[in-house]
């Protein structure tokens, strides 16, 4: 591990898997910023804390946007990445989100429907009005408190698009908290916004029993 590097909450693993609690603020995968993120960091500390004297090898399988943090899971053979990715890719999986949005969220619960389409020069993703414009987007939400001119929300998603719940609770009204990018005005904690990965079930990747992973969001999204 390198001086200054986040600590990555371990939430599960065994020979095939590691699933983590990611920190808000890191990267899933490196990118020309040169800024840490969670490859990198998980490598180096299973390569420190097992003494393995060759390259780590850890699968990305899924993504969390840098400023959303929660449950994320890493594969740790490449037989484990194929299964897994596959499932992510499938809809097989089961992603559970809590967020805090602006506004009183109106119904309780709803399913949204949206086509998205993403920009890729100023990598904003937006609604737009048709299939034939843009990818289908769906997510059930349920409101758990409303309360100070916010609503804390959970959220299945049904899809995974990118930037997926941000953009559709924006385009009903509703930015998440601190999501400067879609339309909030009101600030959180530096690097985040008020969106967590609270659960994730899944099939393990070799002995294909089902497998629910839970993380505690912070407070402000409790």
């Amino acid at each position: 591990m390198t001086q200054g590097s986040p600590r990555l909450p371990i939430l599960l693993e065994d020979n095939h898997l590691l699933v983590i609690d990611k920190p808000f603020g890191l990267l899933s995968q490196a990118d020309l910023s040169g800024d840490l993120d969670v490859l990198t960091v998980a490598k180096a500390m299973i390569k420190h804390r097992d003494q393995k004297p060759g390259n780590v090898f850890l699968g990305l399988v899924h993504r969390l946007d840098r400023p959303v943090g929660g449950v994320m899971v890493l594969a740790k053979t490449s037989k484990a990445a194929g299964r897994l990715s596959a499932q992510f890719r499938d809809r097989q999986t089961k992603k559970i989100y809590r967020a805090t949005v602006a506004g009183a969220l109106q119904p309780d619960e709803q399913t949204l429907r949206h086509f998205l389409v993403k920009d890729r020069a100023s990598r904003i993703t937006r609604a737009v009005g048709s299939a034939e414009q843009g990818k289908r987007a769906e997510l059930r939400y349920r409101v758990l408190r409303r309360s100070a001119g916010r609503s804390l929300v959970e959220v299945e998603l049904i899809t995974g698009l990118s930037h997926q719940i941000r953009v559709q609770l924006s385009a009903v009204g509703h930015p998440i908290i601190g999501d400067r990018k879609y339309g909030s005005t009101e600030r959180a904690a530096p690097g985040r916004i008020d969106l967590f990965a609270h659960s994730l079930t899944f099939l393990h990747p070799i002995r294909r029993q089902p497998i629910t992973v839970v993380a505690e969001p912070p407070r402000s999204i409790s």
